[in-house]
């Protein structure tokens, strides 16, 4: 198996779990419905963990592009290969939003919350706030690198370290998650996001396009400083390239800051207009 098949059957797998214990807890007539939030993250972790254990010795098992662009940002990772990566999770990620639709195709004929079937495939904050949501998945996503990082730079029992990822998931999705929804992944939103729009999901209403950026572009900023960040500190090195990072990143912040409510307000007054 080829790193590239490695990387479409880890990230679908992972999609199948993390999809699936989604559609399992919020879905009409589920047996697990009412599940809550610690199935919800408890069913990630573990997604993530038998993602990790299927690719992991092919491809490393990245299973996410704010992985393998945070690796590649500290040159652990050639950048020719990045672009191959990150289509291959699109693709896993796309297919396993698909399966997870079949699997629970009567359970969505019968639900009627457009919010909750889109739930299924991507995230949505719990407060709208640019600025806000955007932060939570800069901070989610950079806390997953320098902990992928420090796991890497421990020594376990052998085929230990899938499991200690798997926490890693559920640690993030009990303490951070509950903002967002914890994408912490671009493949994860973005794929199964563009099922949704395909997919004959009936009165599944829109796929929220117009959020859809922020769990691409928050993981990805996030990620690569994450990495960075940690081999700064790791290696007491602050190079050049981690000041123009710091500097690039603050700026990017406070840009959205200062836009965030604008953005906001333009969205409430366009909404008014429309009732």
């Amino acid at each position: 198996m080829s790193p590239f098949i490695g990387e479409i059957l880890g990230t679908m797998i992972l999609i199948i779990f993390g999809g699936g214990v989604v559609a399992n807890v919020n879905l009409q007539d589920s047996k697990a419905q009412g599940g809550g939030w610690i199935v919800v993250a408890l069913g990630w972790g573990l997604g993530v963990t038998m993602a990790v254990y299927a690719a992991g010795q092919v491809s490393g098992a990245h299973i996410n592009p704010a992985v393998t662009l945070g690796l590649a940002a500290i040159g652990d990772f050639p950048w020719s290969d990045v672009p191959g990566y990150i289509t291959a999770q699109m693709i896993g990620a796309f297919l396993g939003g698909c399966i997870v639709y079949f699997h629970f195709l009567p359970h969505f004929r019968k639900e009627e919350d457009k919010a909750l079937k889109l739930a299924v495939f991507s995230t949505d904050p719990a407060i709208p706030h640019t600025f806000s949501n955007f932060l939570s998945e800069f901070i989610g996503t950079a806390m997953l690198l320098i902990g992928l990082l420090a796991i890497g730079s421990n020594e376990f029992t052998e085929g230990l370290n899938p499991f200690i990822v798997g926490f890693l998931i559920v640690a993030i999705g009990l303490s951070l998650g509950g903002t967002t929804g914890y994408a912490i992944n671009p493949a994860r939103d973005l794929g199964p996001r563009i099922a949704h729009f395909f997919l004959p999901i009936p009165g599944k209403g829109g796929s929220n396009w117009q959020y859809a950026w922020i769990p691409v572009v928050g993981p990805v900023a996030g990620g690569m400083y994450g990495a960075v960040f940690y081999k700064a500190v790791t290696e007491a090195s602050y190079s050049t390239l981690f000041w123009i990072w710091t500097v690039a990143v603050a700026v990017l912040l406070f840009g959205l800051y200062q836009m965030g409510d604008k953005l906001q307000d333009s969205v409430k007054a366009t909404s008014r207009a429309k009732n």
